[in-house]
C-alpha cells in the first residue's frame, strides 16, 4: 500500500499548514516534507484541548472506553500503510513494527477495559458521625479526577508504542484528559497516519475534536511553548537526559508548576552472582550479547552493564560475550542523530583510561556495530561518565572482588529503570543482601532474565529514581500509568445527586 503524507498538522479536527516545511530523513525510501510547528499552533491546540476538557473530562468511562477501542480499530485498519512508512522512516524491520503496532492497540484496549472496571478511581468513603465528641465528623468521599489537558512528546525509539497514540496518550485519554502531541521528527509520516486514525475515531464516536492535536516538527521554541502553556496541566516525555531535564526545569519554573513525567536514561545493570556465573557463564555471556544488541541497542531497558566477581568464571563470561558480539552484523539506527551520539559515546569510552577495550569496532553513517569494555568496581565509582547511558549496543563489564564489593558498587549506582540479578539457589543469601539496595535504585527488579521487553500489564512499573525518570512514583507502562494524569478530590457533605457520576458504580 502506497501512503503519501499530506504533511500537515492536525489541530482540533483540521489539517493545517505551518511556517515552512522540513524534510524527513528515512533510512530508505522516499523523502517527504512536513509542515513546521510554531508556538501559535501550540496555542491553538492547547486552547482547543481546554475547550474539549469541559465535555471529555466529564464524559462517562464507557464513552472514553469506546473512544480508545475506536482508535485501536482505526490504527489496525491502516496497518499496511503504517508498516510501510514506519520501516522506511526508522529502518526497523516489518516484524518489529507489526509487533509494536499490536502493543499499541493492545494497550489502548487494556486501558479501555481498565477504566470500565472503575478500580483506578480509588473511591473512598467515610460516613458522617454527627454524635462524635467533642466535635461531629462530616461525611467525606474521595475519587480520582482528570487533571486537564496533557502534553505528550513522541519518542524516537518507539514510533508507535511511545509516540502519537502510545502509552502516554492512551493513559491521558483514558483518564479523561485531552492530549496535544509534539510529534518526533524521526518518524513524522508514521505519526501522521496514527493521527488520521485518531481523527477517524473522533468522528466515529462524536467526541470533541479538540481532544487530540498533533504538531509536527519545529525547533525548541515549540516544545518550550507547549510545556509552558497555561492550559497544559501535565507532560509525558521519553527522550534524552539533557532534553528532558531542560523541559522539566521549565515545568517547575512556570507560574503554576506542573508535573513532568519524563523517562530520561538508564544503563540497567545486571548482577551476576557467583554460583550463577559458575554454572552458566558462557550462556549468560551469549544471552547478554543478544539482549545488548536487540534493535541495535535502542531500547530504554538495554542492559548496558554486567557486574561480575573476578575470576575464571568472569573470564568465560566475557569471552562468550565478545565472541557473540563479534558475530553481530551492522544494524541501522533510528536516526542520523542517534547514530552520531552512539559513535561519539563509543569514542568517549575508547579514550578513557578507566576502561579496557574487549571489543572495539568501527561503524559509520547510520549503522552501529557492538562494542564492549571492561573496568573495575573502584574505577567505575571514581569515573561518573562510565554510568552515563550510551544509546546503542555498547556494554561494560565491571569486575569486583567479592559480594561485599558488589553491594558497595550497587549503592553507588544512580536511579535505573531496571536491575537484574542472575542467581542460583545457592546465591540466595547474596541476593537477599542486594535486594534492599537494588529496590531503592530501580523501578523493576528481575531475576534470571534480560530486561529488554516490557509487559503492558497491571503490575508493570516502567520508571525509577532520577535520572531514569523524573517522578519515582510513576510508571509510563501498564494500567497504573493512568494515575499520572489524575488527582484526588474529596467531597464533604455533598448529596449523591450532586456527586460525580463515577461514584455510582
Amino acid at each position: 500500500m502506497v501512503f503519501t503524507p499530506n504533511g500537515k498538522h492536525l489541530i482540533a479536527g483540521e489539517w493545517v499548514d505551518g511556517a515552512g516545511t522540513f524534510a524527513s530523513s528515512p533510512a530508505h525510501g522516499p523523502v517527504h516534507h512536513f509542515a513546521v510547528g510554531t508556538p501559535e499552533l501550540v496555542n491553538r491546540s492547547c486552547e482547543a484541548a481546554e475547550d474539549a476538557f469541559w465535555s471529555y473530562g466529564y464524559s462517562t468511562r464507557a464513552e472514553r472506553a469506546a473512544f480508545l477501542r475506536a482508535i485501536a480499530d482505526e490504527i489496525e485498519a491502516r496497518a499496511e500503510a503504517i508498516t510501510e512508512i514506519g520501516t522506511q522512516e526508522t529502518g526497523l524491520l516489518a516484524a518489529r513494527l507489526q509487533g509494536e503496532r499490536g502493543r499499541t492497540t493492545g494497550q489502548l484496549r487494556l486501558f479501555a477495559d481498565h477504566i470500565e472496571k472503575g478500580e483506578y478511581l480509588d473511591r473512598r468513603f467515610d460516613a458522617a458521625q454527627p454524635d462524635r465528641q467533642p466535635a461531629p465528623r462530616p461525611e467525606i468521599r474521595l475519587i480520582q479526577r482528570p487533571v486537564g489537558p496533557v502534553a505528550v512528546f513522541g519518542a524516537s525509539n518507539f514510533p508507535l508504542a511511545f509516540s502519537t497514540a502510545g502509552g502516554d496518550t492512551a493513559a491521558a485519554l483514558a483518564a479523561g484528559c485531552p492530549v496535544v502531541v509534539k510529534g518526533h521528527s524521526a518518524h513524522p509520516g508514521t505519526g501522521e497516519i496514527v493521527a488520521q486514525a485518531i481523527e477517524a475515531a473522533i468522528r466515529k464516536t462524536g467526541v470533541h475534536p479538540g481532544v487530540f492535536s498533533l504538531i509536527q516538527g519545529g525547533n525548541r521554541d515549540v516544545g518550550h511553548a507547549l510545556v509552558q502553556h497555561p492550559r497544559i496541566k501535565a507532560v509525558g516525555f521519553t527522550g534524552s537526559l539533557a532534553g528532558g531535564r531542560a523541559l522539566f526545569d521549565l515545568c517547575a519554573a512556570r507560574p503554576e508548576p506542573i508535573p513532568f513525567f519524563g523517562e530520561l536514561g538508564s544503563v540497567n545493570p545486571m548482577f551476576l552472582l557467583p554460583e550463577a556465573l559458575k554454572s552458566r557463564a558462557a550462556a549468560l555471556g551469549q544471552g547478554w550479547a543478544g539482549s545488548l544488541t536487540m534493535g541495535a541497542g535502542q531500547f530504554c531497558t538495554n542492559p548496558g552493564i554486567a557486574v561480575v566477581i573476578e575470576g575464571s568464571d568472569a573470564d568465560t563470561f566475557t569471552a562468550a560475550a565478545v565472541e557473540a558480539l563479534g558475530k553481530v552484523a551492522p544494524q541501522t539506527m533510528l536516526t542520523d542523530g542517534i547514530a552520531k551520539a552512539y559513535h561519539d559515546g563509543q569514542a568517549r569510552f575508547a579514550t578513557r583510561n578507566t576502561v579496557k577495550p574487549l571489543l572495539v569496532t568501527e561503524s559509520s553513517g547510520r549503522e552501529a556495530t557492538p562494542n564492549l569494555f571492561e573496568t573495575t568496581g573502584e574505577k567505575y565509582l571514581s569515573d561518573h561518565a562510565l554510568g552515563e547511558e550510551v544509546f546503542g549496543p555498547l556494554g561494560l563489564v565491571v569486575r569486583v572482588g567479592s559480594v561485599d564489593e558488589m553491594e558497595r558498587l550497587a549503592r553507588g549506582f544512580e536511579g535505573q529503570l531496571t536491575i537484574t540479578i542472575h542467581m542460583e539457589p545457592a546465591d540466595l543469601d547474596a541476593a537477599r543482601r542486594l535486594r534492599p539496595v537494588l529496590e531503592r535504585k530501580a523501578g523493576r527488579l528481575l531475576v534470571n532474565g534480560f530486561p529488554t521487553g516490557v509487559e503492558v500489564v497491571d503490575s508493570m512499573v516502567h520508571g525509577g529514581p532520577y535520572p531514569a525518570s523524573t517522578n519515582f512514583g510513576a510508571t509510563s507502562v501498564g494500567t497504573m500509568s493512568i494515575r499520572r494524569f489524575l488527582r484526588p478530590v474529596a467531597y464533604q457533605n455533598m448529596s449523591e445527586d450532586l456527586l460525580p457520576e463515577d461514584f455510582q458504580g
